[in-house]
C-alpha cells in the first residue's frame, strides 16, 4: 500500500497559506490560476496534426465516414438462407456486401482489404449472426479498411467481431450479445472507430482495443459485462460519450504484463456516464481479469498519460475511480519490461456520487493507515510519479496526497486521435509468425501468467522442439485442461502461416 496520507490540520494550514497569499496579491493570482484552468490538453501525438484535425471536425460534426476509405462501386446482395462467407469469397477489394434481414449460423472471415460488410435494416429488423453456442467467432478480419455494421451478433462461445492486425476499421450500429470472451475486439490495429454499438453478457471484456493505436471509442452502452471498455497496451485512444453501466469495472486503461508491446499511454477519458458497476464478477477464475474488484468505476492500471475529465461517476461500491501499479494488483506476473506504475494521470473536472460506499479490506487499510474516513471516490493504490487533480475537495480521496494541481483544465484540443485512412500494415514474408503471433495468439496469451488461455511458457514447455505438432493442434485444438475455455480453431490461416506461428511462439521469450 502507499504511505500514510496527511493529515487533516495539515491540509487546514495549507489552506490558510493558500487564502493568505491569494489575499495578498489579488488579480495576479487569479489571473494565473484562470490561465491554468483555461489550459489545453493536447495529447501526446503530434504526427500529422493538420489531417487529424480536419478529421476531428467531421467527427464532432458527427459526418465523420473516411477512417476506412471511400465505399467502392461493386455490391454484393445477400439474401437469408445463403451464405455471407461465400460473398466474401466472391467480393473483390472495394466491395460493399450488403446482409438482408435473417438468420445466419456461420464465422466469417475477412481476408481482403476494403470489404464493408453492412446489414440492412428494413421495418427494425436486421440480419443476426447467431452462433447457436457452439461456433466461436461471429467476424474475423485481417484486412484493412474494413466495415461492419448493423448486425446483432449473438451466442458464440469466442468473440462477436475481432481484428487481427488490420488498420483502418469501423465498427458501428451493432447489437452484441453473449458472445464468449471478448464483444468487440480490435487487436493489432492503427486508426480505427468502435461507435454506437451496445454490447451485453461478455465474459471478459466487451469492447477490448488490445495494442493498437489511435482509436476513438465513442456512443456505446455496455451492461451486464466483466470489464466494459477496456484499452490495453495501447496509445492515443479517447473513450467519450458512452453509456457504462452495470458491469464489474466500467472503463480500463490497463497495462496487461507478458504482451509484446509494453505501454498504453495517452488516453482520454471523458464525457462518460460511469454508473452502478457492481456486478459480480464472472470472469475465468485465475484470469487478469477476475481480479477486478466488483464495484469499480474507472480503473487504471499501470497507464501513463491517462486524462479523466467531465465524466459522472457514481454508485460503485469499490471506488469511482481507482489508480493501481501491477505491484498491487490481482492475478498478475509482472514484467520486467513494463513499468508498473501509473505515472501522469490527471484528473479533471468530473461529477462523482454515491462511491465507495462498501469498499473492499485493502482500500479500508489504506483509508485507516491514513486516519481516513468516509467514502471513498479516488483511490490510488502503489507508487506512480507526476499525477495531478484539479478541484481536489470536491472528492474523497484515498492516497493522492503526492497529486498535484494540473497545468490545463480541459481536452478540447484534442479532438481525435484518428487520421486519414494510413497504409495498410505490410507483413513482410519473414515476419508472417510475428504478425500473427501479435494479432491472433496474444489476444488470449500472455507469457508468464494467465489470461484467457494458459501462458506462452507453458505452451513452450509443451511443445518445446515440435513446431508442427502446435501448428496441427492451432487447427484443430482439442481441450486438455478443464480450468480453461476451449480454444477456437485457427483453421482459416494457411498450414505455412500456422507452421510460422507456431515457431514463433515456441521462440519467444517476453
Amino acid at each position: 500500500m502507499t504511505r500514510t496520507i496527511v493529515l487533516a490540520f495539515v491540509f487546514a494550514l495549507a489552506g490558510f497559506a493558500a487564502g493568505h497569499w491569494y489575499t495578498k496579491q489579488g488579480t495576479p493570482a487569479r489571473e494565473a490560476d484562470a490561465a491554468r484552468v483555461a489550459a489545453s490538453y493536447e495529447g501526446g501525438f503530434r504526427a500529422d496534426r493538420e489531417s487529424a484535425a480536419a478529421v476531428g471536425e467531421r467527427l464532432a460534426s458527427g459526418s465523420i465516414t473516411a477512417v476506412a476509405g471511400t465505399p467502392g462501386e461493386h455490391e454484393i446482395v445477400v439474401a437469408d438462407g445463403e451464405s455471407i462467407q461465400e460473398a466474401v469469397k466472391r467480393a473483390a477489394p472495394g466491395t460493399v456486401i450488403r446482409v438482408r434481414p435473417g438468420t445466419y449460423h456461420e464465422t466469417v472471415y475477412i481476408d481482403k482489404d476494403a470489404i464493408r460488410l453492412v446489414g440492412v435494416i428494413e421495418q427494425g429488423r436486421r440480419p443476426v449472426l447467431d452462433g447457436h453456442g457452439k461456433l466461436n467467432d461471429a467476424v474475423l478480419y485481417s484486412g484493412n479498411g474494413i466495415v461492419v455494421e448493423n448486425f446483432t451478433i449473438t451466442r458464440y462461445k469466442g468473440n462477436g467481431i475481432m481484428g487481427q492486425a488490420g488498420n483502418n476499421f469501423e465498427i458501428r450500429n451493432n447489437l452484441i450479445i453473449d458472445t464468449g470472451v471478448y464483444g468487440i475486439f480490435p487487436q493489432l490495429g492503427k486508426n480505427g472507430i468502435v461507435e454506437h454499438n451496445v454490447l451485453s453478457g461478455i465474459e471478459d471484456a466487451a469492447i477490448y482495443i488490445g495494442m493498437s493505436d489511435n482509436i476513438h471509442v465513442a456512443h456505446n452502452v455496455v451492461f451486464e459485462n466483466v470489464a466494459g471498455i477496456e484499452i490495453e497496451n495501447s496509445r492515443h485512444a479517447i473513450v467519450e460519450n458512452n453509456h457504462v453501466y452495470d458491469n464489474t469495472g466500467g472503463i480500463l486503461a490497463f497495462i496487461t504484463p507478458g504482451l509484446p508491446i509494453k505501454t498504453t499511454s495517452d488516453v482520454i477519458i471523458r464525457n462518460n456516464f460511469v454508473m452502478r458497476n457492481n456486478h459480480p464478477n464472472f470472469g475465468a477464475p485465475g484470469s487478469i481479469v477476475a481480479g477486478i474488484p466488483a464495484g469499480t468505476g474507472i480503473l487504471v492500471m499501470a497507464a501513463d498519460d491517462v486524462v479523466i475529465e467531465d465524466n459522472i461517476v457514481s454508485d460503485h461500491k469499490t471506488a469511482g475511480i481507482l489508480i493501481v501499479d501491477h505491484t498491487n494488483a490481482a492475478n498478475l506476473t509482472v514484467d520486467p519490461e513494463s513499468d508498473p506504475n501509473p505515472d501522469r494521470v490527471a484528473i479533471l473536472d468530473n461529477v462523482m456520487f454515491r462511491n465507495g460506499y462498501d469498499t473492499i479490506p485493502e482500500v479500508k487499510a489504506l483509508m485507516l493507515s491514513g486516519l481516513q474516513r468516509g467514502e471513498p471516490d479516488i483511490v490510488r493504490v502503489g507508487p506512480g510519479a507526476g499525477s495531478c487533480i484539479l478541484n481536489r475537495a470536491r472528492y474523497v480521496t484515498v492516497g493522492l496526497d503526492d497529486f498535484g494541481v494540473c497545468g490545463f483544465g480541459n481536452t478540447d484540443a484534442t479532438v481525435t486521435y484518428l487520421l486519414p485512412p494510413v497504409p495498410p500494415r505490410v507483413i513482410e514474408p519473414g515476419e508472417r509468425g510475428k504478425i500473427a503471433y501479435l494479432g491472433i495468439c496474444s489476444g488470449c496469451h500472455i507469457y508468464g501468467g494467465r489470461m484467457v488461455g494458459p501462458p506462452v511458457q507453458a505452451i513452450q514447455a509443451l511443445y518445446m522442439d515440435d513446431p508442427q505438432a502446435l501448428a496441427d493442434y492451432i487447427a484443430n485444438p482439442v481441450r486438455k485442461r478443464d480450468d480453461y475455455p476451449e480454444m477456437p480453431p485457427q483453421d482459416y490461416l494457411d498450414p505455412e502461416t500456422r507452421l510460422a506461428v507456431a515457431k514463433y511462439m515456441l521462440e519467444v521469450r517476453n
